[in-house]
């Protein structure tokens, strides 16, 4: 499927390329395809850890500037230790292999969430990383990493009450503007809030993911299930992406 949408003006037929700024996915999947192998669950997040590389590249490739990837939510440490072990070891063979490439990919690793609560191995995995890949200038890899939308709100909001106290602002200057920039995607900066968001798996619900900065992003859900996701499949989201009316809420005069 071609990422290109026909528009029409009076003198010509116009070929334009419509491309989701800001992509984030909702990576699904990894325990049912491993028990389809008939093999343990950390077998399926294995795999999936080639999948994040197949797709990073693929989104770079694409033209995408912002790339978030749900990788371990603030619920997954109700998972069975032995799980939640080898999810925290990921990172670090994950980036070990990874960062070369990504800094030949002039591609910068950035994450959110709540860092200070991983295990130290992995924290400084994460934290070498973003510090190896600093000055790459392309698509940003932007990890969500013991991440849960509801705990950044609540920061959010007690940072600005701590403001209001403090007398630093006014209770009727708190506006969207202000929420937005105590939010931890404000780094991202004018790609703060994805164009578009994509689940694999067949599960069609947010988990948490992104509330605030998802308000009027469009959804994809794909059946894959994320290891068997492809860059074909990729492509098939953007192409879908490209053919939405996207009105904030508008009418757009025809």
């Amino acid at each position: 499927m071609a990422l290109f949408k026909m528009t029409k003006t009076k003198d010509s037929n116009k070929v334009e390329v419509i491309l989701p700024e800001h992509v984030a996915i909702i990576m699904d999947g990894n325990g049912r395809w491993a028990k389809r192998q008939h093999k343990p669950r950390i077998f399926g997040h294995k795999a999936g850890v080639q999948t994040v590389k197949t797709i990073t590249l693929a989104a770079n490739n694409f033209g995408v500037k912002v790339l978030t990837l749900f990788a371990f939510s603030t619920e997954n440490w109700g998972r069975p230790s032995d799980e939640v072990n080898y999810l925290m070891k990921l990172p670090i063979d994950f980036f070990n292999t990874f960062v070369p490439e990504l800094i030949e990919n002039n591609i910068k690793v950035e994450a959110i969430g709540e860092l200070d609560g991983l295990p130290e191995a992995t924290r400084r995995a994460v934290y070498n990383a973003i510090n190896d890949t600093r000055d790459n200038t392309g698509m940003i890899l932007n990890f969500a990493m013991n991440y849960g939308s509801r705990t950044e709100i609540i920061d959010a909001t007690k940072s600005i009450v701590d403001q209001v106290l403090k007398g630093k602002i006014k209770t009727d200057e708190i506006n969207e503007q202000l929420i937005s920039a105590n939010l931890s995607t404000n780094s991202l900066g004018d790609h703060a809030d994805p164009d578009l968001i994509i689940r694999t798996s067949g599960e069609q619900r947010i988990s948490n993911f992104l509330l605030w900065q998802a308000a009027y992003s469009e959804f994809y859900f794909s059946d894959k299930l994320w290891p068997d996701y492809t860059a074909e499949d990729f492509e098939e989201a953007l192409a879908a992406y490209g053919n939405r009316d996207r009105r904030f809420g508008n009418i757009k005069e025809s």
